[in-house]
């Protein structure tokens, strides 16, 4: 775009208009070329054997045209062309013909070629070629627009246009940055419009033209692709698309938060996409680590809500750009879902979905033994795990560390038959780097039901006595009264304990490797045989560990 110039509201090409007019008037007066019937030309003859298919005007009284010609005489010779030289002589003929140039009498013919007309109270002339079915705001005066255009003369002649130099145009609307039917044009277009502005030339660069490529007095014809237009005083505008039902908590500046997003300039040009990397965009909102505008957007959102985030430069790239995909001065377009988010300091939530209607007198504890169903999914619903999957419930002791911390919060002051809901933060369960068919920074949502629950037994202990072991604890495991006790009859002895409900094993695991265990524990010198100097009682142990550190 060429810069703005003096508007110009003079007709100092009115000579040229005269000398045609003064030519039509001597061929009117019977100058002119025979009638069909031979007699002599009464009247001014007129052939139209080139139209154009586009005509925004006819030419009437008044107007001011520019135009080239050829005219010749009856016999086709030359008498004078505007072609060939930049200005056509002002002169007076009539019978008396033009001395060396034009006999009297002579009958003339003008082949003319009508380049522009305009008049002093036209107007800047606008036709909407496409308007795209989305218009998010239209341009005013002292916005910041980017567009494409070709510039051409009203004869078609081009003479600049912003797709040769790979970039659009920029500038202020209104602001004296640009011609004043270009301010005009402008205004109230959306980006993605296509306009067809023509401007006649005491709104565009007058009688003195511009460079070679505009003549004087030359009206204008611009056909524009409005990129995208902002304000440097707009602020990030938001837009809901889809709101899950239900939201109770609404991510704030702090939180971590993972979503999609589709990134696109005004016009519909994609310049990036999490969904092609197959992956969200995690990150935490309101702490700098993203454009200031995609930290503001995001802030105020649900999970699982879908929302149009639109920034504009100065809270985006700015002028520079980014990249090879994000120009200078663009607007950007962000529609975004919200995987979800969480906050470092969240705890486990819990919510209670049924509970039996029974009296529920004991409720789990850490260290208990317990066996639940699950199911298991992300905060979207995409499902990852569930017991079902196996035809029996899962089974942990709580406090044990076999399950992720999250779960094992949420499973304690259950009652059995209970089923809740917990929501589990990724610090709470697999961190930032996920797990296998988890992805990283993920909160889960569990679904639980607990289908029973044992006591469990004090740490470090894989069996315990109801009431107080036996007072000769060696000689009645000792069965065959030899002095040494086998596996076998270790093995023996601790299953009566239990089916006569003397004592219990520790709960969820294998009965004869809990035995073997507690038999390699007592078999102090691994020979096979415990002896009555090996046999001791882990609280006799634990109580002899305290004197010795005393």
């Amino acid at each position: 775009m060429f810069p703005a110039g003096p508007p110009s509201y003079s007709l100092l090409r009115l000579p040229v208009l005269q000398l045609l007019l003064l030519v039509v008037q001597a061929v009117g007066r019977g100058l002119g070329r025979a009638s069909p019937a031979g007699g002599p030309l009464e009247d001014v003859v007129i052939e139209r054997y080139h139209i154009p298919r586009a005509c925004p005007r006819e030419v009437q009284m008044g107007d001011f045209v520019r135009y080239h010609y050829n005219g010749t005489f009856e016999d086709g010779k030359k008498f004078d062309s505007r072609v060939n030289r930049p200005e056509a002589q002002a002169a007076h003929f009539a019978s008396l013909g033009v001395s060396g140039l034009i006999p009297p009498d002579a009958t003339l013919y003008f082949d003319v070629v009508l380049l522009d007309v305009w008049n002093k109270e036209d107007t800047v002339q606008v036709s909407i070629l496409l308007r795209p079915p989305h218009c998010p705001r239209m341009v005013q005066d002292g916005d910041f627009v980017r567009y494409h255009y070709n510039g051409t003369l009203l004869d078609g002649t081009s003479f600049d246009t912003s797709y040769s130099r790979g970039g659009t145009y920029d500038t202020y609307v209104g602001s004296g940055w640009l011609i004043k039917g270009m301010d005009q044009g402008l205004l109230g277009m959306c980006p993605g419009e296509r306009r067809k502005i023509i401007i006649p030339p005491f709104l565009a660069y007058g009688e003195k033209g511009y460079g070679t490529v505009i003549p004087p007095q030359a009206s204008l014809v611009f056909h524009v692709l409005l990129i995208d237009v902002h304000n440097p005083k707009d602020t990030v505008q938001l837009e809901t698309l889809e709101l899950p039902p239900g939201c109770v908590r609404r991510a704030v500046a702090g939180d971590f938060m993972r979503y999609h997003y589709n990134g696109s300039l005004m016009d519909g040009t994609l310049f990036d996409s999490s969904y092609s990397r197959n992956h969200t965009y995690n990150t935490y909102i309101g702490q700098g680590y993203i454009i200031p505008g995609m930290d503001q957007g995001l802030q105020g959102a649900c999970v699982g809500e879908r929302r149009r985030i639109t920034i504009p430069p100065h809270l985006a790239y700015g002028e520079n750009g980014t990249g090879d995909k994000i120009p200078g001065s663009a607007v950007l377009i962000f529609n975004v879902h919200v995987i979800d988010f969480h906050n470092p300091a969240d705890v486990v939530e819990i919510k209670t979905l049924s509970r039996p209607s029974e009296t529920c007198n004991e409720t789990t504890k850490l260290g208990d033994f317990v066996r639940y169903h699950y199911n298991c999914s992300l905060l979207d619903g995409t499902q990852l795990f569930t017991s079902h999957d196996y035809g029996a419930p899962q089974e942990a002791t709580l406090g044990a560390n076999k399950v992720i911390e999250g779960l094992d919060m949420g499973l304690q002051g259950m009652c059995v038959g209970e089923r809740r809901q917990l929501i589990v933060p990724p610090h709470l369960a697999h961190g930032e780097n996920g797990a296998r068919g988890v992805p990283g920074s993920a909160v889960l949502r569990f679904e639980v039901e607990l289908v029973s629950r044992e006591d469990g037994l004090p740490t470090g202990y894989l069996f315990v006595w109801h009431d107080d072991p036996p007072a000769n604890l060696f000689e009645d495991m000792d069965l065959n009264k030899d002095g040494e006790v086998p596996p076998e009859e270790f093995s023996t002895f601790i299953k009566a304990q239990v089916s006569e409900g003397k004592g219990r094993l520790m709960p969820g695991q294998d009965p004869e490797k809990t035995i073997g265990d507690m038999f390699q524990n007592q078999d102090r010198n691994q020979d096979g045989k415990i002896t009555v100097e090996e046999l001791k009682l882990k609280s006799d142990e634990d109580q002899e560990r305290v004197h010795e550190e005393l």
